[in-house]
């Protein structure tokens, strides 16, 4: 069945009231944001990062679990203005990225479809998405880090980090779920304390995180422009 082309289209007549421009609508959400949210909870270098994450979640209240290093921002823009590349959890995390917020063409990458990742994680005991990260190995030097759904896999990192893995540049650990979510965005807080090491991270305490509000933070670190 062919589709009708755009000159046989007519648009339905109008039944609500609503804001129906992209831009005003765009622009409008911004200001919503700005005005209902305590952004003073984080970084000022970090505000648009804060602001863009409440813009994909679509809760203003998000501000209030938010933790973010105070050299998130500037670590990460400056890895990925030199061409380092985002290394994400899960394909709905890339396909969040806008492209055009990219500074150097950035790779952006997602290893859950390899092929040796299921048998991977069967002799391991583990989630697919957990296994997927130890092929990362070769592209976490100075990297941005993106996890939005699995837990086992920020765990997986944090381990990998902790046995002399190379150290990514940033993390944006946003796992969402009511199994290890919270405990493992804990674990990312507690890392510099726990293990002396300290990376530049964006977490969101609690259950809340996905793949929109981790697409969102990535494309805040990506460009200046709101």
């Amino acid at each position: 069945m062919s589709s009708p082309s755009p000159l046989q289209l007519r648009r339905p007549g109008r039944h609500y009231p609503y804001i129906d421009r992209g831009a005003a609508i765009y622009l409008d959400s911004f200001a919503t944001i700005r005005r209902e949210a305590d952004l003073s909870r984080v970084p000022v270098s970090a505000e648009k990062v804060a602001v863009r994450m409440i813009h994909g979640s679509g809760q203003v209240d998000l501000v209030d679990d938010l933790v973010i290093h105070p050299d998130l921002v500037p670590a990460a823009r400056a890895a990925l203005e030199a061409g380092a590349p985002m290394l994400c959890d899960a394909t709905m995390v890339v396909k969040g990225v806008t492209r055009s917020r990219l500074p150097a063409d950035n790779d952006v990458i997602c290893t859950l479809n390899e092929p040796e990742v299921p048998a991977l994680a069967e002799e391991w005991g583990t989630t697919r998405t957990a296994a997927a990260i130890s092929l990362w190995e070769p592209y976490l030097e100075g990297s941005v880090v993106a996890i939005g759904n699995a837990p086992t896999a920020l765990f997986h990192l944090l381990e990998m980090l902790v046995d002399g893995a190379p150290r990514p540049a940033a993390i944006v650990g946003c796992p969402v779920g009511f199994i290890g979510a919270a405990e493992s965005k804990q674990a990312l807080e507690d890392f510099r304390v726990d293990h002396g090491i300290d990376i530049p991270f964006v977490a969101v305490r609690g259950r809340r995180g996905g793949s929109a509000m981790t697409s969102s933070a990535l494309n805040a670190l990506a460009q200046e422009q709101e």
